[in-house]
C-alpha cells in the first residue's frame, strides 16, 4: 500500500484538538472523513504533534497508507476545497514505506504570540494572548534559556498516567514583532501534554516581576505541577514547523 504525507494548516478555533474524540468535533475526524471521500476507504492518520483544544497549526504533517493510489496534486486539492479555509493542505506527497508523521520526525518547532498592546486587538484574539501588565523581555529570555536541554518537566506539564516527562528541548527564547507584539519559539525533539503553554506562562511571570527566573532549576527539581505558574491560554499557540531526516 503506498504512503502519502500531508502537510496542513489550520484554525484550530473551532476543534477540541487534533484526536479524535467521541462527541466533539476535531481535526483528525474532519481530516479523516475528507480522506475518505477523496481516495474512497476509511484511513487511519498519524499525526506529528497533537495539538490540545483551540491551537493552531501551519505546519502539522499527518501520513497515511491507503489501498487506493492517489494523484498527490488532486489530493492536496481536494482536501482544501472540502475543508478550508479552516483546513488547508499545503502539500501532498507519496512517500517511502516506513515513514510516519510521528515516529519519524526529529523535532517540532511551536511559536507563541503575545499581544502587548494597551487593549486587545480584535483581529489578533483568536491568535494571540493578550496581555496588559508592562514585560521585562530580559527576564523571560533568561527563562526560556533554562529550558535548553534534557530536563524532566513533571512540573510544567499535564500528568498522564504511564508516560515519561522526561524531554530535550533544542532552543528556546523570546523576540519582539510588530512593536506590540512578544513571540515565543520553541523546539523540542517532542512535547509533553501543555509543556509550551507552561513554559510561557512561567516566562510572563518572569517578565511581570512576579517569580524569579533562577528558581526555574528549583521548579524542574519539584516534578510538581503546583510549582509552576500554571498554563497559558491555547489561542496564542502555533504547530509551526516539523523536522525529518538526518540531523
Amino acid at each position: 500500500m503506498p504512503t502519502y504525507r500531508l502537510d496542513l494548516a489550520y484554525d484550530g478555533t473551532g476543534f477540541r484538538g487534533w484526536a479524535r474524540n467521541a462527541g466533539v468535533r476535531t481535526v483528525q475526524e474532519v481530516v479523516e472523513e475528507a480522506l475518505a471521500r477523496v481516495v474512497g476507504e476509511d484511513v487511519a492518520t498519524s499525526v506529528a504533534g497533537r495539538t490540545d483544544a483551540g491551537v493552531h497549526a501551519t505546519g502539522q504533517v499527518v501520513s497515511f497508507r491507503t489501498t487506493r493510489p492517489a494523484d498527490p496534486g488532486r489530493l492536496q486539492r481536494a482536501i482544501t476545497s472540502l475543508l478550508g479555509p479552516e483546513v488547508v493542505a499545503l502539500r501532498a506527497a507519496e512517500v517511502p514505506d516506513g515513514f510516519d508523521a510521528r515516529f519519524s520526525a526529529r523535532w517540532r518547532r511551536y511559536r507563541y504570540t503575545l499581544d502587548t498592546g494597551p487593549a486587545p486587538d480584535p483581529l489578533r484574539r483568536l491568535s494571540a494572548w493578550h496581555v496588559p501588565w508592562p514585560l521585562d523581555p530580559a527576564p523571560m529570555n533568561t527563562a526560556a534559556a533554562g529550558f535548553v536541554g534534557e530536563h524532566d518537566f513533571a512540573s510544567f506539564c499535564r500528568a498522564a498516567e504511564g508516560r515519561s516527562t522526561v524531554r530535550r528541548v533544542l532552543s528556546a527564547g523570546w523576540r519582539t514583532a510588530g512593536g506590540e507584539e512578544l513571540v515565543f519559539e520553541v523546539s523540542a525533539t517532542s512535547f509533553c501534554h501543555q509543556l509550551v503553554r507552561s513554559m510561557v506562562a512561567f516566562c510572563v511571570d518572569a517578565g511581570r516581576g512576579r517569580v524569579d527566573p533562577g528558581s526555574l532549576p528549583e521548579v524542574l527539581a519539584a516534578r510538581d505541577r503546583n510549582a509552576s505558574r500554571g498554563a497559558a491560554p491555547p489561542h496564542g499557540l502555533v504547530l509551526v514547523e516539523v523536522g525529518y531526516g538526518p540531523g
